[in-house]
Parts: structure tokens; sequence; C-alpha cells
């Protein structure tokens, strides 16, 4: 089962998101690790360019995701959902894929805006440009605070989705008892129909 169907998703579904999945609370876990360290501190320069090779992964990642999902369609929420409950579903998705866009983007705007100028290597072997900073921003100093500040914020806003939506998962597999969480672990209710 390559492919989603109208009631479970596919291989690749399932592999884009438990994928992303593991590197976003490990992004988040570094860092807010990272950002905890003095600036002395000698691992605080490896995690920071650990940190931003593995956002540059997510960038690409969710940019590959949205083209799967524009030709291969989510599966039907499941039935007996209420009107505001589907709403939120979608709503919250939507949110998730936008973050997952954002907080790569912020990042890269951040350290672009830096006036240390240093350089991102991913994984040491691909150099990534800085982007243009508007003018209107200011200073870069003053650029660099605005996308820092965005970043970080954006950050807290992961983390609170991220929980809802796991609670929000439990909650149709423990309470609701329907295949909302089976199905992004297997692709069996793709396959038998639920």
């Amino acid at each position: 089962m390559i492919r989603n169907t109208a009631t479970g998703y596919g291989y690749v579904a399932i592999a884009f998101h438990w994928t992303m999945a593991l590197l976003i609370l490990g992004m988040l876990a570094v860092g807010l690790y990272m950002t905890s360290l003095p600036q002395t501190d000698p691992l605080t320069f490896r995690l920071y360019q650990l940190h931003k090779s593995f956002g540059f992964v997510v960038l690409s990642l969710v940019v590959l995701r949205l083209g799967w999902r524009l030709i291969n369609p989510a599966p039907k929420l499941p039935e007996g959902m209420k009107p505001w409950e589907r709403l939120a579903a979608h709503l919250g998705h939507t949110g998730l894929y936008a973050l997952l866009f954002l907080m790569p983007a912020t990042g890269w705007l951040m350290v672009s805006a830096s006036p240390w100028n240093i350089p991102t290597v991913v994984f040491n072997v691909l150099n990534i440009p800085h982007l243009p900073i508007p003018e209107a921003l200011g200073t870069k100093e003053q650029a660099e605070g605005v996308f820092k500040t965005a970043h970080f914020y954006l950050a807290w806003f992961m983390i609170a989705l991220v929980a809802v939506h796991v609670a929000a998962a439990l909650k149709h597999h423990f309470i609701n008892r329907d295949a909302t969480l089976r199905r992004m672990v297997s692709t069996v209710p793709a396959r038998d129909g639920g």
C-alpha cells in the first residue's frame, strides 16, 4: 500500500508522518537545550550547526510531503465527528503544515540576518546561501531580532499544537475507539476499508 485510500494512509504518508514527527521532536529538544547553553560552550556551535542542518531536512521534507499530499489526498475523517471537531482537525493539520514550513524559514532568515555572517553548511557538505533581508526591517541586528522572536514563539506554538495533536489521536483511539491512530501506524485500515 503505497498510496492512501479513503479509509487509511499508505506507506509513503506514514513514513513522512513519523519521520517528521521524530525530526520535529528532536529539533525542539535540541533547540531548547542549545539556547540554554552559554555561547562560549564548545558544544553550542556544533549543536547550532546540527540544528540548522536538520532544519533544512525538515524544510525539504515538508515540500515533498505537501507535494505527495496534493497528488494523494488524505483519507476521510471518521464518521460521527461533530462539525467543530472536523473544523478543529482541519485547522490543526493546516497549522502543523504551516509551522513545518515557517519554523525552518524563520530560522534561515534569522541566520541570514545575523551580523556574525556564519555560513550554513548542511552536514558539512552542502553550502546554503543566506537569504536577502528586506531593508524595511532595519539593521541586521534588528532583523535578526525579529526573526529570532518569531522563531521562538513559533517553537512554543509548535509544542502546543503537537501536544493537542497527540491528545486528539489518543482521544480517537481510547475514547472514540475509531481507526484514526491505527491508520497512521499501519496500512491495514487503508487495505480493509477501516
